[in-house]
């Protein structure tokens, strides 16, 4: 199945986002966009031994950072554009440890009204269909 035109706009949306948006340590994460849909988009964490704590995985400070920063890039997407936001609750639920090897995540946009937007980030390890990590978040529109 094809990219339509809509789907095709909300993927630069959400590329522009992580180009631009973000600050240098979080660019340097390497977050790609994949695909967008219309309840989200599909992000991908490349393998990054950096990320990974003493015990050789995925340290939490890294995927909520990601989730973070994925859930403005999609909310980017579903908007068309950037609108400047800022995170108002994130509440992150680890399920089990993810290697520093790449990592597939989700983000469904669950509500996007004027003033707020609200997520769901789920994580898993690239190719494993078992869930490693998920979140959902709040964000308040600063523009609305």
């Amino acid at each position: 199945m094809s990219e339509t035109a809509i789907e095709k706009d909300a993927l630069t949306a959400a590329r522009d986002t992580l180009a631009t948006v973000f600050a240098p340590w979080i660019a340097a994460l390497e977050i790609e966009a994949l695909a967008a849909d219309e309840t989200g988009v599909n992000f991908r964490l490349p393998e990054n031994r950096d990320l990974a704590h003493a015990g050789g995985v995925i340290c939490g400070q890294a995927t909520a950072s990601a989730a973070d920063t994925c859930a403005v890039a999609a909310l980017s997407a579903a908007n068309g554009r950037f609108r400047t936001c800022t995170t108002v609750d994130m509440t992150t639920h680890f399920i089990r440890p993810l290697k520093p090897d790449p990592v597939a995540i989700r983000v469904e946009v669950l509500s996007n009204g004027r003033r707020m937007a609200y997520v769901r980030v789920e994580m898993r390890a690239e190719g494993d269909t078992r869930l490693a990590f998920t979140a959902t978040g709040a964000y308040a529109y600063l523009d609305g």
